[in-house]
C-alpha cells in the first residue's frame, strides 16, 4: 500500500496535509510530540491513518516511529517534516542552548528524517521528502526560526544534489504568513501545494514552492 508520512502532524498545516494525502488513498502515518496531538489530528482523517508518537528531536524514538510506519505501508511515497519551534526572539534573546534546542527540532529533526527514509526511497528508484519552509526573508524580531527555515532549506538543496538522480524528490513550500483558516495562508490551500509537488512529473519537479 502506498503510504505518506507527516512529522509534525498538528493543527493547521500538518492536519490538512495529512488529510489531503489520505483523501488521494495514501495511508497516512502521523508522527507528533503528544499523544493529544496526534490524536486530534487523526480523528479528522477518513482513511487509513497510524498515529504515533514521538520527540522529533529524539533520535532513537523518531527511527523507531518510521520503522513502524515503515512496518504498516513500506517505504514511503512521501515524507513531509513540518516540525518547527515558531517563537519570537531576537538575536541576543536566546541562551546558546536555547539556541541548540530551537536547532534540534528545525532542522536536526529533518535531517534525521531525511537520513532514515530517503535512503530506501532511493534505493526503490522514486519518493517525495518535503519539508515546511517559512521567513522568506530573514526577520530580526523571529531570528532562531529564521536560522532554523534558512537550514532546512539548505537541506533541501543537499537531498536534490545527493538523490535526484536516484528518483528522490526533494522540495519546501515556504508559507510567509500566519497560517489560518479563511485567509490567504489557509492550511487546506496550502495542502494543495504538498499533493501538487508530490505528484509532479520528474521532468517538470520543482524544488520550492513560496507563497
Amino acid at each position: 500500500m502506498s503510504g505518506a508520512v507527516i512529522v509534525g502532524a498538528g493543527p493547521g498545516i500538518g492536519a490538512a496535509v495529512a488529510r489531503r494525502f489520505a483523501r488521494a488513498g495514501l495511508g497516512v502515518g502521523l508522527i507528533a510530540r503528544s499523544e493529544s496531538t496526534v490524536k486530534a489530528v487523526a480523528d479528522g482523517i477518513t482513511g487509513d491513518v497510524l498515529a504515533l508518537t514521538a520527540d522529533s528531536t529524539d533520535e532513537v524514538g523518531l527511527r523507531a516511529e518510521l520503522d513502524r510506519v515503515v512496518e504498516e505501508y513500506g517505504v514511503p511515497d512521501v515524507v513531509v517534516y513540518n516540525a518547527a519551534i515558531i517563537q519570537p526572539d531576537a538575536v541576543g534573546d536566546l541562551t546558546a542552548q536555547q539556541h541548540l534546542d530551537a536547532w534540534a527540532v528545525n532542522v536536526v529533526g529533518a535531517i534525521t528524517t531525511a537520513a532514515h527514509v530517503v535512503p530506501a526511497m532511493a534505493e526503490r528508484g522514486s519518493g517525495s521528502f518535503i519539508v515546511t519552509g517559512g521567513m522568506p526573508e530573514p526577520k530580526p524580531d523571529y531570528a532562531s526560526l529564521s536560522l532554523g527555515k534558512a537550514g532546512v532549506r539548505t537541506l533541501v538543496t543537499l537531498l536534490d544534489q545527493q538523490y535526484s538522480a536516484s528518483g528522490v524528490h526533494a522540495a519546501s513550500v515556504t508559507v510567509g504568513g500566519a497560517v489560518a483558516p479563511g485567509t490567504a495562508y489557509d492550511p487546506d490551500d496550502i495542502a494543495e501545494h504538498y499533493w501538487r509537488l508530490h505528484a509532479q512529473p520528474r521532468d517538470q519537479w520543482e524544488h520550492e514552492r513560496s507563497f
